[in-house]
């Protein structure tokens, strides 16, 4: 059995163009004009992508869209490619929550899209289709973010608009996946909402924070209150002058390409100074690596 995990391709074509096989046209209307490259294809005859980034299909969500289904059928093609070439079967692209939720309805074909990607194109019209039309979660969203920009190159800027959003939303996004697991877990399970998860991220304590923002239901507002009291001193000796805005501007910068909390230390006396990157696991201290020995994943 091949590898089919993609080594950082470049791809032969854009961002922009992949959006286009994404951006299928809204649902329509069953007595709407049908596209002519629409297929009919039997449900035993797709198979879902192994490498498909999404993972969790919450019952309650799968089993409105089978009821939705059953009363008006798939009004949206799924986009597959054909494996191998003439064999009759088909993987799935995007559209993977609705091929299984036509199988709990007991729809036996379904509409698609034939298109001719490859094993890289193919994992990142998944991740974009997941972040265009499925009901993520903010951290969700912002590994997808960061799965497309260190594996594939794409920029903070780039994203923001081939998917139709600012540039701040990306980067507050990013900024997320440098608060620790505790804080990530509480805000996949709704605990905390996206906006305290943002007050947080400076915080050297955000796990015990967050605790105290769900214990006592703190308001968004509140969150950021509580985030710009002075933080109990761990044997310092000499209290260190606060930084100027460059230097807090250069820190989000890089907290944000690289995923990770980064902090500076600048001597205005000689020029001279640290850089203090933090990881929470083993996985991140690989992709850190990585970014630093290609050269990417920095400040653009």
């Amino acid at each position: 059995m091949t590898d089919r995990r993609p080594e950082r391709p470049r791809l032969g074509r854009g961002l922009s163009a992949l959006m286009a096989d994404v951006a299928v046209p809204p649902e329509t209307a069953p007595d709407s004009p049908v596209r002519r490259d629409v297929l009919r294809v039997p449900v035993e005859a797709i198979r879902p992508n192994p490498d498909q980034p999404r993972r969790a299909f919450p019952a309650d969500a799968m089993a409105d869209l089978a009821n939705s289904i059953r009363e008006r059928g798939v009004l949206q093609p799924l986009i597959v490619r054909e494996l191998p070439e003439g064999s009759g079967t088909y993987e799935i692209v995007a559209g993977e929550r609705r091929w299984r939720a036509a199988q709990m309805a007991q729809v036996h074909d379904l509409p698609v899209l034939v298109r001719s990607f490859t094993d890289a194109e193919a994992i990142e019209v998944a991740i974009i289709e997941n972040i265009q039309r499925a009901d993520l979660n903010p951290v969700e969203e912002a590994a997808a973010f960061r799965q497309l920009m260190d594996r594939f190159g794409h920029t903070q800027e780039r994203l923001a608009e081939a998917l139709g959003k600012s540039r701040s939303h990306i980067a507050n996004s990013l900024r997320l996946l440098s608060l620790p697991e505790e804080v990530l877990e509480h805000l996949r399970e709704g605990r905390l909402t996206a906006g305290h998860a943002r007050a947080l991220v400076p915080l050297a304590n955000a796990a015990e924070a967050a605790k105290a923002v769900i214990a006592r239901g703190l308001s968004v507002r509140q969150t950021e209150e509580l985030a710009r009291r002075p933080q109990k001193a761990s044997r310092s000796p000499a209290k260190r002058p606060a930084k100027d805005a460059d230097t807090r501007a250069l820190e989000a910068d890089l907290s944000a390409n690289l995923g990770m909390p980064v902090s500076i230390d600048h001597r205005a006396e000689d020029g001279g100074g640290t850089v203090t990157i933090r990881y929470s696991s083993l996985e991140a201290l690989d992709s850190l690596c990585r970014m630093l020995s290609s050269g990417s994943g920095l400040v653009e």
